[in-house]
């Protein structure tokens, strides 16, 4: 039986993506397999791929046979290189450990590449929107949930506020609309009743005003009386001598 490392095809119609297998030489390219080793998606510049060194390594010494994607993957991702370096240990030029090290700068190196050709990418994918559109579109920040609860809670004291302030407002008028009549409305009620009793005692008890009323008051009352009086005296006088003198006569 021969074992081949091939690509097995996944993904929608005109997006394609691919599984690393180990299969049997046989089987349908979409059938059945020994074991997944890795993916590869086409569809990225660069192209993503995912591999397990290891294992691609173990089955190519092993006798398994790449095909040519599958080679190119295997070169693209240090494997091929690692075989070359392990035929010079065996061939005594290289020891184990300065293959372990060349294959992790080589590996670095590659790793490195690839980050800037991703990252030169992105920014031809920003300068062609940025022409197309006018300005470089840029992504919105995800909403924090605290910052919302903090803005809701003045909002609630902001109507609460608003909701309670107009009821004080208008209850303090109703209770001044309520009592003012009844104390404007009884009032003159009681200086209707009492005001004349007011007028004639407040006089009296003023000490000014008092002497300069009551005196003239006297007045009037008195000399009347004496000057009716005193004539009525002095008439009955001479009466009395004329009946005298007519008597005697």
């Amino acid at each position: 039986m021969s074992v081949k490392l091939r690509l097995q095809r996944k993904g929608r119609t005109k997006s394609p993506f691919y599984h690393i297998v180990v299969a049997d030489s046989r089987a349908p390219r979409d059938g059945r397999f020994i074991e997944k080793i890795g993916t590869y998606n086409p569809l990225t510049v660069p192209a993503t791929i995912e591999l397990n060194r290891e294992s691609a390594y173990k089955w190519l010494q092993n006798g398994a046979q790449p095909t040519d994607t599958v080679r190119a993957i295997l070169r693209f991702k240090g494997v091929l290189y690692q075989q070359h370096l392990d035929g010079g240990v065996k061939k005594g030029a290289l020891t184990t450990e300065q293959a372990a090290e060349k294959l992790a700068a080589w590996i670095e190196a590659k790793e490195s590449k690839i980050a800037a050709r991703r990252e030169q990418t992105v920014e031809k994918k920003r300068q062609f929107i940025a022409h197309v559109d006018g300005k470089p579109k840029v992504k919105a920040k995800p909403v924090v949930e605290e910052p919302v609860a903090e803005v809701e809670a003045p909002v609630e004291a902001a109507v609460e506020t608003v909701v309670e302030t107009p009821v004080a407002e208008v209850e303090a008028p109703a209770a001044v609309v309520e009592e003012a009549p009844v104390a404007e409305v009884e009032a003159p009620a009681a200086v209707v009743e009492e005001a004349p009793v007011a007028e004639v005692e407040a006089p009296a008890a003023e000490e000014a005003p008092v002497a300069e009323v009551e005196t003239p008051a006297a007045v009037v009352e008195e000399a009347p009386v004496a000057e009716v009086e005193a004539p009525a005296a002095e008439e009955a006088t001479p009466a009395t001598e004329e009946e005298e003198k007519s008597a005697e006569a």
